[in-house]
């Protein structure tokens, strides 16, 4: 059974199959909507979400299926000390599929031991996020057009971003990429991203922390907020929160071209003076979202179109 706990438990041309079929999605939505007929997704969701759940909901419901779960460690037997494992157990005689948010790192990788159905990991703490990274993908190839030869800029929270973790993970896999690092040195990318996925792989980098220096270099600029819920103390949150804020100025020394994607929430590193911009595309990236989800719910369960 194939689960999806991390970007790199799909192989490159796995990836690609996703993002085509998200394509064909995308030009004949009406084609996919009864193909998970009598299907059932969970959505355990351990922490708060909106765009991610949602967008795992409306994708199942696209495709035919139905929806249950919860929304909150509160609202299930987790507030009972129930474990991931024995919940996935029950879970798995309920539904088909489960998606899963939780904020300690490694727990849908403990589930996806213990379940019967396919696990994806829609977040766990600080470490990975790989649909938002499809989704991420799926936004690059069809704005851009291309997965490869990129200058890509990640800045705000590299230390703690889930979202940046994965992207790295995926994005080095493809040809001529080279990432340029924005962040304060407080939140820089953790040793272990920079030593053993960069530098193995021979990847250009650099670290620096004033974006308007860069900005004429980048072919997409991958903004982050500062997530208060990963500081151990409110000072250091309130000192770094407003580091980098992305407003109509900055956006002056970019390429005509160049794009600009956020995972959201935003908010306040992405000024709303820029929302009006051709180039800010992260509205577009969360509506991407819900066509990559119905092609990965699509492949983890194997159904096809009739």
């Amino acid at each position: 059974m194939k689960h999806l706990i991390s970007p790199l438990d799909l192989s490159v041309s796995e990836l690609d199959e996703i993002l085509d079929l998200a394509e064909s999605i995308i030009q004949d939505p009406k084609k996919y909507a009864n193909v998970c007929h009598h299907k059932k997704l969970a959505t355990l969701f351990y922490e708060p979400s909106t765009r991610t759940r949602l967008s795992f909901e409306a994708a199942m419901l696209n495709l035919g299926g139905s929806v249950l779960g919860f929304s909150s460690a509160d609202s299930s037997s987790a507030a009972k000390g129930e474990s991931v494992a024995d919940t996935i157990r029950v879970i798995s005689g309920y539904a088909d599929i489960c998606a899963m948010r939780h904020p300690k790192e490694g727990a849908p990788l403990v589930a996806s031991k213990y379940s019967s159905i396919p696990v994806i990991n829609a977040g766990d703490g600080g470490h990975n996020h790989p649909t938002q990274t499809l989704t991420d993908l799926l936004t690059m190839k069809q704005l851009k057009g291309r997965l490869n030869n990129l200058t890509v800029g990640l800045c705000g929270d590299l230390k703690f971003g889930r979202t940046v973790h994965s992207l790295i993970n995926a994005l080095v896999r493809y040809e001529n990429i080279s990432f340029v690092l924005i962040s304060p040195e407080e939140l820089r990318i953790p040793t272990y991203l920079r030593e053993e996925v960069l530098e193995a792989n021979n990847i250009s980098y650099k670290e620096v922390n004033v974006l308007e220096e860069v900005m004429p270099e980048l072919d997409l600029l991958y903004m982050t907020r500062v997530q208060k819920e990963r500081f151990f103390n409110e000072e250091d949150y309130i000192r770094l929160k407003d580091s980098f804020i992305l407003d109509r100025k900055k956006m002056e020394y970019a390429k005509p071209d160049m794009l600009v994607l956020h995972p959201l929430p935003r908010v306040n590193e992405i000024s709303t003076d820029i929302d009006d911009d051709p180039r800010a595309v992260y509205f577009k990236q969360a509506q991407f979202g819900v066509y990559v989800r119905m092609a990965l719910i699509m492949k983890l369960l194997e159904v096809e179109v009739c």
